[in-house]
């Protein structure tokens, strides 16, 4: 025995790969049956086939002497086995000695590897691949090895499963279905025996890393059917005694340890898949036998298939293996597709993943440790940067968040909400920091965790979309600092500004109406008990174009005045800011209830201004008192401050939509009365307050005319009305107002059954001024001038008078009723259509003193001159001399149309109205105010713009390409006054007054862009002055635009600058190198810095060309 032993040694050293291979070949070799007869079956073909390769690996290992070695290295692993090899079933024969081989390769591979020594690298070629362990499989080998195990699998493990264990042999090839058939049960040795051999050989033969991989890549599942049916099946134990037992207690143990050991070891998302196809799915009803044998499984299978995944997601890592377990190859890997119904049935695995994930399993000891390990998982489902698994991921993530917080509120606060928004209250004005965090410069937040904080948020609110109660109590005390930061990143580009835009809407949509009121007096600074960014934090652009919090710097005494101002500019932008945010909340009806309350804040600002001063004398106060006293009036000058931008701000971004129902519209009307009768009360009358109240009571005049179906339920809210209407007409000293407030009350108070004459001229007049306006605001839309300038001047009007945006009810019902919405001037006629007593009526209202009718005239002149209507253009020095005048007026709204109308009427007429302006601009300060100068300048700016315009449509055939004329005098209007205008504006740089000299130097950058090669003969005298007053002038706004005429110079010539700028290059070059180095502004440096590039950027064109591939092709005559 001991010298077969030796032998059996010596046959693991010489035996090879190949030739254990050959023999595994040998029997996997195909084999006919030897005749034609159509009786011979597919069961007959196969034992034939099965019992000739048999035979065949038996003579070789007897007569041929080069399967000694091999031969000898089967018997000892055979004396080892356990198992019996030889059996009347000649399937079982065959995956026993398939099993053996598969033992000799995996002993003679593991002999090899523990054999080879590769030696050291020559360090000379390092580029040389190492040497190859010589037990690695070949493609070819491996592939072998793949059918080897594929028949040891079919033959060894499938035909002995239970129905109802695993996919059955039967639907799964032809070939199976065969074996089914072929496999005789009851020869010896058992079923259970059989296919206890066989998983216990194959996991022998899996130990090896190689040999594995290949067989839990593809037959995992099957092996784990096994080991379920070994380990956990029941037995009728009270029927079998000891020796009737297939399977020892113990051999069952082993199973049960086997499997545990194999499901740890695999790939999980794997072991997952394979479990869930075990466990067969819920019971389905259907009629296909097929269909109905894969989906029955038995009771103690599924049982046990749950626990063992529930063991598998409660592993570290394990939600992630779950998610990919049950996603991967349906959408979210390489195979899933793009098809509608794969990307359906997606998004419902992912909701079922979701539950799963929220229900607590049996095993856990309790909900609390099982949320605590699974929840940090969750949330690292959001991070996956994989585009072919974020989306499922992520909808997984968003999922089990929504359905967590709805049945485990408090456990999905503490474990999924706190650790999402943890960066946002660690810089709350409410937490405490600690020392080591309140060092200047400290970053609080870094960029990384406040981006994904975002992103998780906007995944988990926006996305999720489920306004639960414990998600929205979460979020509430960090708003304060999540619209902060969205105003930091409206100052810049940043990939974040979107989703804080989209975050704050969501919940300021689903919060009830009056905690998101309450929130945007957080926003505004009008509520101080608002959590908030706390004051030793700072937003800061960080490294990697993110954001981060860091702790502020200490502040010196020389940068206090710096520090005052970014305080009051960021204040400023964070009203402007919440202005827009506003203006996406009209279609909800936010912004109205919000801009209702901004009015009545400012009705309450009314009141206080006498109230607050007096107080008792301070010969009566300690100092304490005194110092309190001040301040609380410095907060309160600070409220009524803001209260007043706010109002301003609303009243320019908000549009006409912006009351969306009857309640609103009372609700202004009523704010608009009482801040009347508090005029009243302390004798403030103004002008501004009595059209105020004239146009809101002609609102409700137009309600009750038939603007809007008003209901039972409207007069009800109309009512509230009736106390301010009597208190109106008792107190108001307009006798007008008077008896349209009484008539008001009794029209309300009779349900509209009676309505005076005077309600019904209060409605007509407030549509025809709305309906005027209207049109003269589609006109501008259609003309040339830009649409922003428009905008901006209606919206500078609006902001000047404090007046409210007009309301847009949504009703079915007409807004203006019929007979009463024709204006009596219309502007909508075609070219020509102006009569004479239009023009007279609106010449007219252009001296008409309310500022609305005024500038409607100016704007309908303006539009006349664009469209060349003849009965306009033949009073042009009339027109001129309104313009002129309108100039001098303070309103934003008025001198802005009278701008338009001086720059369009010098497009018809330059020769004539050019000179007066180059004159009245180049005036003393005695002739003409400074404001007037600048306005006149702007005049300029928009004509100078003009220079390059050479086409326009005319009158009714704007549109048709064939009635585009050409301005001739265009082109002969940039020779003609090409000096007259670069003198004057030289002149300008003189000037005194900086602002002038700004605003001259910003008229000759737009006209030095525009002159191309006409500048060549002055182009000396204009870099002299340039350079004289960016290195000179006192002024620092007057140094920044002397810079940014250059950078203009340079961006209008672009590649014609080497010649038309040859002469002074060197010199401008040399400014702006100076102005970097030694300018102590950073704007101006920044300007010059921008001019450098530009310059860079042109010479690079000039000396190195692009290389264009064209072919230049001349025709000889």
């Amino acid at each position: 025995m001991a010298a077969r032993q030796a032998v059996g040694s010596g046959a693991q050293e010489t035996c090879g790969l190949d030739r254990i291979l050959e023999a595994l070949k040998l029997l996997l070799s195909p084999g006919g049956s030897g005749s034609s007869s159509l009786q011979v079956t597919k069961h007959d073909v196969l034992l034939a086939t099965l019992k000739s390769n048999l035979s065949a690996l038996e003579d070789k290992f007897l007569k041929d002497p080069q399967w000694k070695n091999l031969k000898l290295l089967r018997d000892e692993i055979a004396d080892k086995a356990e198992w019996p090899q030889n059996s009347v079933d000649v399937t079982w024969s065959f995956t026993s000695q398939t099993l053996l081989l598969l033992l000799c390769l995996k002993e003679t591979m593991i002999r090899l590897a523990a054999n080879f020594n590769p030696g050291k690298p020559n360090p000379r070629t390092p580029e040389v691949a190492p040497a190859l362990s010589p037990d690695a499989l070949s493609i070819s080998q491996q592939k072998t090895v793949q059918f080897v195990l594929q028949f040891v699998v079919t033959l060894g493990i499938c035909p002995y499963l239970m129905p109802g264990v695993g996919v059955p042999l039967r639907y799964r090839t032809e070939f199976g279905a065969v074996v089914q058939d072929v496999v005789c049960f009851d020869a010896a040795p058992d079923a259970t025996r059989r296919l206890y051999t066989s998983c216990k050989a194959l996991l022998n033969v899996a130990q090896h890393t190689s040999l594995g991989s290949l067989i839990f890549c593809h037959h995992f599942g099957d092996i784990a059917a096994g080991l379920c049916q070994l380990g956990f099946c029941p037995t009728k134990r009270k029927l079998l005694t000891p020796a009737e037992e297939v399977l020892t207690e113990e051999e069952r143990t082993l199973s049960r340890g086997a499997l545990r050991d194999m499901l740890d070891q695999v790939y999980q998302p794997l072991a997952v898949r394979e479990l869930l196809i075990l466990q067969g799915g819920p019971p389905q009803s259907c009629t296909d036998v097929k269909t109905q044998m894969r989906c029955r499984a038995p009771a103690w299978l599924r049982r046990l298939c749950g626990q063992l995944l529930s063991e598998r997601l409660m592993r570290p890592n394990g939600v992630q293996a779950v998610v990919r377990g049950i996603l991967e190859g349906a959408g979210a890997g390489a195979a899933g597709g793009s098809d509608a119904e794969v990307t359906a049935a997606d998004w419902k695995k992912c909701d079922l993943i979701a539950k799963i994930l929220a229900s607590c399993p049996q095993q856990s000891l309790s909900p609390e440790n099982y949320y605590r390990d699974i929840c940090p998982q969750v949330l690292d489902l959001f991070h996956f940067q994989d585009k072919l698994t974020a989306r499922q991921f992520q909808r997984v993530a968003t999922t089990t968040f929504i359905t967590l917080s709805r049945e485990r509120p408090h456990l999905a606060a503490k474990y999924l909400l706190q650790p999402v928004l943890a960066p946002l209250h660690r810089c709350l004005n409410t937490a405490e920091l600690s020392e080591s965090d309140m060092v200047p410069g400290t970053i609080l937040v870094t960029e990384e965790e406040l981006s994904r904080c975002i992103e998780d948020v906007f995944k988990v609110y926006v996305v999720g979309n489920e306004p639960l109660t414990v998600l929205m109590d979460s979020l509430l005390p960090v708003l304060g600092v999540l619209f902060l930061l969205y105003c930091f990143t409206k100052q810049s580009v940043s990939h974040i500004r979107s989703l804080c835009q989209e975050i704050l809407l969501w919940i300021l949509g689903k919060l009830e109406r009056k905690k998101a009121i309450a929130s945007l007096k957080g926003f505004a600074g009008l509520d101080k008990a608002v959590p908030s960014l706390h004051s030793l934090c700072q937003f800061r652009v960080a490294t990697q174009g993110g954001i981060m919090i860091t702790i502020k710097e200490a502040i010196s005494d020389e940068d206090e005045d710096e520090a005052l101002y970014q305080k009051v500019s960021s204040e400023q932008g964070r009203v402007e800011h919440l202005g827009d945010l506003l203006s996406h909340c009209q279609e909800c009806g936010l912004a109205g209830d919000f801009f209702i309350f901004c009015l009545k804040e400012l009705t309450h600002v009314a009141s206080e201004n006498e109230t607050e001063l007096k107080t008792e004398p301070f010969s009566s106060k300690s100092l304490l008192e005194l110092e309190q006293h001040q301040t609380l009036l410095v907060e309160g000058q600070e409220r009524k401050l803001l209260v007043l931008q706010l109002m301003a701000v609303l009243c320019e971004r908000m549009s006409e939509q912006i009351f969306t129902n009857v309640t609103q519209v009372v609700d202004f009307v009523a704010a608009t009365l009482q801040r009347a009768c508090a005029s009243l009360a302390h004798q403030a009358e103004s002008t501004v307050e009595s059209q105020t109240l004239s146009m809101s009571m002609g609102l409700v005049a137009v309600m009750l005319g038939g603007a809007v179906q008003l209901k039972s339920s409207d007069f009800a809210v109309l009512k509230q009305l009736l106390p301010l209407l009597e208190k109106v007409s008792n107190t108001y000293p307009d006798p007008v107002i008077q008896e349209l407030a009484v008539d008001l009350r009794i029209t309300i108070s009779t349900h509209g059954a009676f309505a005076t004459e005077a309600v019904s001229m209060a409605a007509q007049s407030t549509l025809n001024r709305k309906d005027l306006e209207g049109k003269i605001e589609e006109q501008q839309q259609t003309s040339h001038e830009r649409p922003t300038d428009v905008a901006h001047s209606h919206l500078e009007q609006q902001q000047s008078h404090e007046t409210a945006p007009q309301t847009g009810l949504q009703s079915n019902a007409p807004i203006i009723p019929q007979g009463v919405n024709e204006p009596s001037t219309t502007t909508s006629q075609k070219s020509g259509s102006v009569t004479t007593e239009q023009l007279q009526e609106v010449l007219l209202s252009a001296y008409d003193p309310q500022i609305p009718t005024r500038a409607a005239a100016l704007r309908t002149l303006s539009h006349w001159i664009e469209q060349r209507e003849a009965k306009a253009l033949e009073m042009q020095e009339k027109l001129l001399k309104i313009f002129l005048e309108n100039l001098e007026h303070e309103d934003t709204f008025v001198y802005l149309s009278a701008i338009q109308g001086v720059a369009l009427l010098s497009d018809v007429y330059p020769e004539k109205i050019l000179p007066d302006l180059l004159a009245q601009y180049d005036s003393s300060k005695d002739k003409h105010t400074p404001e007037t100068r600048m306005k006149v300048g702007e005049v300029l700016m928009r004509i100078v713009r003009a220079l390059d315009t050479f086409f326009q449509p005319v009158g009714e055939n704007k549109g048709k390409l064939n009635n585009w004329i050409y301005l001739a005098g265009y082109g002969d209007m940039v020779s003609k006054y090409r000096e007259p205008l670069i003198h004057t504006f030289l002149r300008g740089v003189r000037d005194p007054d900086g602002a002038h000299r700004a605003s001259s130097l910003a008229n000759l950058g737009e006209l030095c862009q525009r002159l191309d090669f006409l500048l060549g003969s002055v182009v000396h005298e204009v870099t002299a002055c340039l350079i004289a007053v960016a290195k000179t002038d006192g002024e620092v706004q007057v140094r920044r635009a002397a810079i940014h005429v250059v950078v203009l110079l340079l961006r209008g010539l672009s590649q014609k600058a080497t010649e038309v700028l040859s002469a002074v290059l060197k010199d401008l070059y040399h400014l702006l190198k100076h102005v970097v180095c030694l300018e102590p502004d950073d704007v101006a440096k920044l300007h010059a810095q921008l001019a450098l590039e530009e310059l860079d950027d042109i010479m690079k064109n000039f000396l190195f060309p692009p290389q264009k591939l064209e072919k230049k092709i001349m025709v000889l005559p």
